[in-house]
């Protein structure tokens, strides 16, 4: 007997999705708000705006340090979004995985207690033009302290990372090589499992700068084969201020602490400090636990919907949008890459980028404009700025009927 086929993932209820979230139904000078900001930060459903709210009126203590209800509470919380956030990558242990208030900060601990101690005049690191700064600056810093070189990757016009060009960089003095999984301007989604078989081929250590990734797509941190990756909470449903580093529990034990202070030691004399061992080690201080109780109800809620009907959806509306704004007089699409996220950039002939977003504000559209915090890649393509309008599962093409009219209206007034 043939077995029968799977039935497919039935198709989101959008509109039933948009009712979760408290501010996709407020209005903005007057118009219905349509929110294409996500790239920037995303949305929260009302879950997660309990779940904070629930910690300040029911378990607010500090966690570790208190034996009574309240602390044993906050720190189930807290604890809690590690494990979550290790299922949510598939960690091979919630040890490895460092709660961080973002992916900068987390680049920046990989930085200054990996690289730092470890590189020396001559070595070299890797990053590409297409990068955040975040995923720029640190290893610059860390380079002028060291006399170390740091290397960018070409991308080619459709905004795709050149393969052969980043493996050619990787040569006997790279002590570590970087990649956005998912650029923040261009929506490209670059190939890193290749990138990380690579670099395991030649010993190098792989950072991934998850930020972008997480919203849309299941990450597997063991299937990718890199060493460090790094993602942002308030990108993925969650409040800001939470993030989170894993790291290979080899590079965890070799790194000194970045910062010191209380509940990231054993025992402190002045004769010397023995720390914690990992992850306690890199997290000094009292944390943000109530947006630890927050990332815990974003990854319930995202892998509640399902990451195959959302990248589905989101997939659908990426091609209409595209299609949308392709009609546009004038308009520029940056970013054509095969596989891609719903981000698009764009520029009007014409009007400036500030111009634009500043009276499509007044339509009630909210998006992006700017170098988004990528002048690397602003300068590669020859312009200032660009517009960024970036989906999410909760938009809808109705939505994007409504941005494209607000643009026309807007393209009559500037031109």
């Amino acid at each position: 007997m043939n077995a029968r086929p799977e039935a497919a993932a039935p198709a989101l209820d959008v509109e039933r999705i948009r009712r979760d979230f408290p501010l996709l139904s407020r209005t903005v000078h007057g118009k219905p708000l349509i929110y294409f900001d996500n790239a920037n930060t995303g949305q929260k459903p009302a879950s997660v705006i309990e779940a904070v709210d629930r910690h300040y009126r029911e378990h607010n203590a500090n966690v570790a340090r208190a034996v009574h209800l309240l602390g044993e509470e906050a720190t189930g919380a807290y604890e809690g979004a590690r494990d979550a956030i290790a299922r949510f990558i598939n960690a091979p242990s919630r040890d490895e995985v460092i709660l961080t208030s973002g992916t900068t900060q987390s680049i920046n601990l990989v930085a200054y207690s990996y690289a730092l101690p470890r590189l020396k005049p001559g070595d070299a690191i890797v990053t590409t033009v297409m990068e955040h700064h975040a995923n720029i600056v640190p290893w610059q810093l860390v380079a002028e302290r060291t006399g170390a070189t740091v290397k960018a990757a070409p991308i080619d016009a459709d905004g795709e990372l050149i393969l052969e060009a980043y493996l050619r960089l990787l040569t006997p003095e790279v002590k570590l090589a970087c990649v956005a999984h998912v650029s923040n301007v261009l929506g490209t989604v670059n190939p890193v499992r290749e990138i990380g078989r690579e670099c395991r081929r030649r010993g190098i250590p792989l950072l991934v700068d998850g930020s972008q990734a997480a919203p849309h797509r299941p990450i597997d941190v063991q299937a990718l084969g890199c060493d460090f990756y790094a993602i942002t909470g308030h990108k993925m449903l969650a409040p800001t201020g939470t993030g989170a580093l894993w790291a290979r529990r080899e590079h965890l034990m070799a790194m000194p602490p970045l910062f010191g202070g209380g509940e990231m030691i054993r025992e402190v004399r002045f004769d010397g400090t023995v720390f914690a061992d990992p992850p306690h080690r890199f997290e000094a201080g009292t944390p943000n636990i109530a947006g630890f109780a927050g990332v815990s109800a974003a990854i319930d809620y995202l892998q509640g919907i399902g990451f195959d009907r959302l990248k589905a959806y989101e997939q659908d509306l990426l091609a209409y949008a595209t299609d949308a704004l392709e009609r546009v007089p004038g308009v520029r699409i940056f970013g054509r890459a095969k596989e891609k996220e719903p981000v698009i950039s764009f520029l009007i002939e014409g009007v400036h980028a500030n111009d634009m977003a500043t009276l499509l504000d007044l339509q009630g559209v909210a998006v992006r404009s700017g170098h988004h915090c990528a002048h690397p890649l602003m300068q590669f393509f020859g312009v200032p700025a660009t517009l960024r309008a970036s989906l999410a599962f909760y938009n809808t093409k109705a939505e994007v009927d409504g941005f494209i009219e607000a643009i026309a209206k807007v393209r009559t007034l500037l031109l």
